[in-house]
Parts: C-alpha cells; sequence; structure tokens
C-alpha cells in the first residue's frame, strides 16, 4: 500500500474516532513520527497531505530537515530532550512535545531567548512504571508550569504522554484519560487554556482520539513497518 493510501485510511479512522467522542475531526492533528524515515518517504506523506512532522532524535534531524528545506513542513520534536540539544532544538522545532524538567526548561528560556524566538512546548507527563520512558511526575507538574509562566520565551501549550504499549488499545485508555484529567485539572488551577493533548500512535490513536487527544504521533501505519 502506498503512503497516500495510507493517510487516506488513517485520516478516515480519525474523523470516525472524533465522531464517536462528539467532537470535530479539524480538532485533531495528524503528525507523521518520521524516526528513520527517509526524506523520500516525508515527501511522499507531505505530498499525500501530511504537514507536520515528528522526530525523535535531534542529530538525526539536523541530517534530515534541510534537505527537506524546500517543503514548508513543520518540524516537532517528539523524543527525550537532553539539555545539550536544547540549543539545536530550539532552532528547527516548532513544538518540542517532551519537556520534563526545571533544567531544561532552564536551558531552552536560554536558547531561545538567543533566537529571539518563543518556543511552545508541551510538558511530557509519564504515567507509566517503566524504567525506559520518560517524562515528570503528575505531582511535579504544577511546580513545572509555574516555572514556565516566569519565562519569556516560552509558551506552554499542553501536554504528553506516551502510554506502555499494550496490545489491546482498551487498556491503554485510562493512561489518555489520566492525562486528559491532569489537563483539566491544571486549566482550573491556574485559570489557562492548555490547548493540546499529544498521545497516541499507530495502534491506539482511535482510543486516544476519543479520550481527547489533538495530537496523534502516527508512524508504522503511515509509513509501514521500520526498516532500521
Amino acid at each position: 500500500m502506498e503512503i497516500k493510501e495510507r493517510v487516506f485510511i488513517i485520516k478516515e479512522r480519525m474523523a470516525k474516532a472524533a465522531e464517536r467522542a462528539g467532537r470535530k475531526p479539524e480538532e485533531i492533528t495528524l503528525l507523521a513520527a518520521s524516526k528513520t524515515r527517509t526524506p523520500d518517504e516525508i515527501r511522499e506523506a507531505f505530498e499525500a497531505g501530511v504537514k507536520i512532522f515528528g522526530e525523535n532524535r535531534v542529530q538525526e534531524a539536523r541530517n534530515k530537515i534541510p534537505a527537506l528545506s524546500d517543503l514548508p513542513i513543520e518540524w516537532h520534536l517528539i523524543g527525550h530532550l537532553q539539555k545539550n540539544k536544547a540549543k539545536y532544538a530550539v532552532k528547527m522545532f516548532k513544538l518540542i512535545h517532551s519537556v520534563d524538567s526545571i533544567s531544561l526548561i532552564e536551558e531552552l528560556e536560554k536558547r531561545a531567548a538567543k533566537e529571539h524566538k518563543i518556543q511552545e512546548i508541551l510538558i511530557e507527563v509519564k504515567l507509566s512504571p517503566e524504567e525506559t520512558k520518560h517524562g515528570c511526575k503528575e505531582e511535579e507538574v504544577p511546580q513545572l508550569i509555574e516555572n514556565i509562566f516566569e519565562k519569556e520565551h516560552l509558551k506552554l501549550s499542553g501536554f504528553m504522554v506516551v502510554p506502555p504499549y499494550l496490545e489491546n488499545p482498551e487498556e491503554v485508555r485510562p493512561y489518555f484519560r489520566k492525562l486528559r484529567e491532569i489537563k483539566e485539572f491544571m486549566e482550573k488551577t491556574f485559570e489557562t487554556k492548555f490547548p493540546h493533548l499529544s498521545m497516541g500512535m499507530s495502534h491506539d490513536f482511535e482510543v486516544a482520539i476519543e479520550e481527547g487527544a489533538t495530537i496523534v504521533r502516527i508512524g508504522t501505519a503511515l509509513f509501514g513497518p521500520r526498516n532500521y
């Protein structure tokens, strides 16, 4: 199956999931998770109507983004960000999904100030006990928000979660619901709207949409199996 066909099918599934939740399909953004994907594959997805692409690693993005500079792609960072890569991330990405510590917030503020840029960010919350997962603890979220609000060059747009991989998407639903509840509670606490919930991947994005996702990060379902 070609990427164009896959994009069509994914968008149909997204629209049906939105309708089941009483939401408008246009409220949900399809982000193509392009880790390990070639510039040619990304071009094909862009031509099929995908405008936002998410990279996991800064180094890979630094090699890839220049090769696609002729396309008006909006690039997001969806993988873990180390402080020493923050200066590159601020130059390359419109939205960084994976902010999870005060030290990273401080570094991003410094780098965004140097670039004369307002850097949009999401707080990544770790709701899974897995050691391999990144993110701040739920109880740390208010402190991170307060810290971000003190910054001139950072804009908090919402929250992100990477739940454990479970074969049955219904078993992942509680993680998505929990992040939505955190968002709603923080909106009340800080009297501020946080528009985005980045959650849901190839095998569970429909459940994520039903629970309030505004950005779904789709890789395999869009590009096909990864070729490492």
